[in-house]
């Protein structure tokens, strides 16, 4: 059982700034895509590259359900569950629009202030504009490299 399609899948890079109460504003080509897919209810959580992730909570349902299904015997599961579900905070989309992002999960990113939002098909990243714009120009650098890509994404045409 995944999860269900829908016709609303973010996409894009948006600059983004946080308030001095760590809250941000959802750029508003979102914000209608989020209230009929959640009623504006979010969930954060941290990833393994220092950004943040932000579901919809229904899809953020889903993948608690299947991180959950892992096996508690395995430590790199028991890892992915501590750092995703152990890490997943709920927030709520204002009338203006803004989230308020937990202090602990902002240091974590490194967010201050600038940010960069991208829209992942069924959920956004959030980085630290710096940190985006290194780690970004440090992907395309490695891209260049022969036999950079898996085999798998070899075959794929974009």
């Amino acid at each position: 059982m995944g999860v269900t399609p829908h016709k609303n899948v973010f996409r894009g890079a948006n600059q983004v700034t946080l308030d001095a109460k760590g809250r941000m504003v959802l750029p508003t080509r979102y914000r209608d895509g989020l209230v009929e897919r959640s009623a504006g209810k979010l969930v954060v959580t941290i990833d393994r590259d220092h950004c943040l992730l932000l579901y919809p909570l229904p899809d953020w349902e889903e993948i608690e359900r299947k991180l959950m299904r892992l096996p508690t015997l395995n430590p790199q599961s028991r890892r992915l569950q501590r750092l995703m579900v152990g890490h997943a905070t709920d927030l709520q989309l204002d009338g203006h629009g803004r989230i308020l992002l937990p202090a602990e999960l902002r240091v974590f990113a490194g967010l201050e202030r600038d940010g960069v939002l991208l829209g992942q098909g069924n959920r956004f990243e959030l980085w630290d504009e710096v940190r985006w714009t290194q780690r970004r120009d440090e992907w395309l650098k490695d891209d260049e490299l022969p036999g950079a890509l898996p085999a798998d994404l070899e075959t794929l045409s974009l």
